[in-house]
């Protein structure tokens, strides 16, 4: 057993300790290559790996809990013991990262009346479930049971969300009752109004900051009250959102000096070591004045790409550790090779419209059900209605609805609509029959991370349709979380110009990482060998997908994309190196 004390520096088993470490999301990073990028982080010099718990991958649906695979915290937790580093835990329910819904499950938003990161009966009632399964787990791992974690974080961020003391209290709590025993700390932005508002008693206040680190550090030595500084997540660059223009990148230069001013002055969590991937559906958006969704890449300009590679970054951030702390030598023991495997050819489509009766099944209302009263939480969702005594449809207008529409009528595309043009009525000029079918095809782009608008994301259609101004009604609602694709059926049938399927085979030699570019293709999403790899989306800046190597088999690989804009060239290219703009 060992002891980790928070006086006027860390202490480790009474001596002094110099946190230097790096963020490493273990979800955002294929099991077979963690210890790759553990390696790599001993590498710089740097001796702990912050880490994320994000409770939507965790408990995916209420009352049910994974731990395996990408969700293997104990295995990663072990690797990095296994390497002679500690580890930071953050597994507050909350944990923004640019993650879906800032880690929250959406589920939350099934019912009513739920208010989210205060001190409401229902949602702390939720939390108290989870950390019930998840505490036990992890609790065994602390530097105090003899693992190697020496921190958690009560909450992240709080004082630029709210200012509810009692929730804090009431989170560190929690932690405490189920066994944490390991100093805890909170993050916020470093303001004297930041950290008053996050900050919470037994708990150390740490800064989140990318730059301009006396100042920053001045602030905060008012509120750690004698304590260390320390910042945990050192922003070394950024996160790129679809339409951005191109791929965000930090000033290497300035954040150099900053590193050594941290390290002269204090301790570092470097944000990040690795970015990762979002992979499948659980990228986040922004909110301010338009919604900015987070495309799949995670690089962030990170100290490794997105695809774990050397940066000059971490060159020059492994000189200046070397200043404060030894750099151990280390011989890196996954074999990671890039492969260019050509070109493709589909080998079988089906339109969406033709494929709903073998992977959905219509539920049917009255009125429009968002995704979350019906169970679903990711992925698109169809609402389809029979037009009834309309006779010209003139006008439509979508109400509470997140976060894009693709709207047919009698398989003719009507409108396209995204974000803000979803508030808006917008005119039409179609003809209409009763009996003719109106289908609205909607997104969930990935729920906001950040700040209030998170607890207005319920996803596709939570209002109502209304059509030449009065509300239209009787819908069926079909779930497409597509995570049955092996249903789909290719002879079904195929529409030029609308949603649909395309198989594809890639035959492989050697697995190697490849990046996927679907050059000339227009929005959707990929599976291969049915792991959801994220999305694609022809405004870029992101061009390609990351596929790692251990999602690949030798021989045959089954690729299945999903379009919705109905442009496909029917083509995937596969390149040894990414493009993001």
């Amino acid at each position: 057993m060992s002891t980790f004390e928070i006086k006027e520096t860390f202490y480790l088993d009474g001596k002094p300790f110099q946190i230097i470490s790096g963020s490493i999301h273990y979800f955002r990073v294929v099991p077979a290559y963690w210890r790759d990028r553990l390696e790599k982080l001993k590498s710089t010099g740097m001796n702990t790996v912050e880490t994320y718990i994000p409770w939507n991958m965790h408990e995916p649906e209420k009352g049910k809990f994974v731990f395996d695979g990408l969700c293997d915290v104990v295995k990663f937790v072990k690797l990095a013991e296994e390497l002679g580093l500690y580890v930071i835990l953050r597994p507050s329910p909350y944990i923004c990262a640019e993650w879906e819904f800032g880690g929250l499950p959406g589920w939350l938003l099934s019912g009513e009346g739920l208010r989210l990161r205060v001190s409401d009966p229902v949602f702390m009632k939720h939390v108290q479930d989870y950390y019930n399964v998840l505490l036990p787990v992890i609790k065994p791992l602390q530097v105090t049971e003899g693992g190697n974690v020496i921190l958690m974080q009560v909450e992240n961020e709080y004082g630029y969300f709210g200012n509810d003391r009692q929730y804090m209290e009431q989170m560190r709590d929690m932690l405490r009752a189920g066994g944490i025993t390991v100093p805890l700390i909170t993050s916020d932005g470093p303001t004297d109004e930041s950290l008053e508002g996050g900050s919470v008693g037994g708990a150390l206040p740490t800064g989140n900051f990318g730059s301009h680190t006396k100042e920053r550090f001045e602030i905060m030595k008012k509120h750690v009250k004698g304590g260390p500084l320390m910042c945990a997540e050192f922003w070394v660059g950024w996160f790129d959102h679809w339409g951005n223009g191109g791929h965000m990148q930090g000033n290497l230069k300035q954040s150099a000096e900053d590193l050594d001013e941290m390290l002269r002055t204090g301790h570092v969590n470097v944000y990040m070591f690795i970015g990762g991937t979002n992979f499948g559906f659980m990228n986040g958006s922004n909110y301010y004045d338009v919604l900015t969704p987070d495309v799949t890449s995670y690089d962030y300009d990170a100290v490794l790409t997105e695809a774990g590679d050397f940066t000059e970054k971490y060159q020059v951030y492994r000189e200046i550790i070397g200043k404060y702390a030894s750099v151990p030598q280390v011989d890196f023991s996954t074999k990671i090779i890039k492969k260019d495997y050509g070109s493709v050819k589909a080998t079988g489509k089906v339109g969406l419209f033709e494929a709903l009766q073998d992977i959905a099944e219509p539920v049917e209302s009255v009125c429009t059900r968002s995704m979350e009263r019906l169970g679903q939480y990711y992925g698109y969702i169809l609402y389809t209605s029979e037009i009834q005594n309309e006779r010209r449809l003139e006008k439509i207008r979508l109400h509470r609805a997140n976060d894009r529409a693709n709207i047919f009528l009698q398989g003719e595309r009507l409108l396209d609509l995204y974000d803000r043009e979803l508030l808006a009525e917008h005119e039409i000029s179609a003809e209409a029959e009763p009996g003719d079918e109106l289908c609205i095809l909607m997104e969930n782009m990935g729920r906001v991370n950040f700040g209030p608008g998170m607890e207005e994301q319920r996803k596709g259609i939570d209002g109502c349709v209304q059509i030449n101004g009065h509300m239209h009604h009787h819908w069926k609602h079909y779930c497409l979380p597509l995570n049955n694709l092996e249903k789909l059926d290719f002879t079904r049938g195929y529409t030029e110009g609308l949603p649909a399927f395309y198989r594809f085979e890639l035959q492989v030699e050697e697995t190697g990482d490849t990046f996927l570019e679907p050059k000339g293709w227009g929005k959707g999403c990929v599976f291969v060998n049915g792991f959801n790899i994220g999305r694609f989306w022809e405004i870029g800046p992101q061009k390609r997908l990351y596929i790692p190597a251990p999602l690949l088999r030798p021989g045959k690989n089954e690729i299945i994309v999903f379009e919705t804009e109905g442009r496909s060239t029917g083509e995937l290219y596969f390149y040894s190196e990414p493009d993001i703009g």
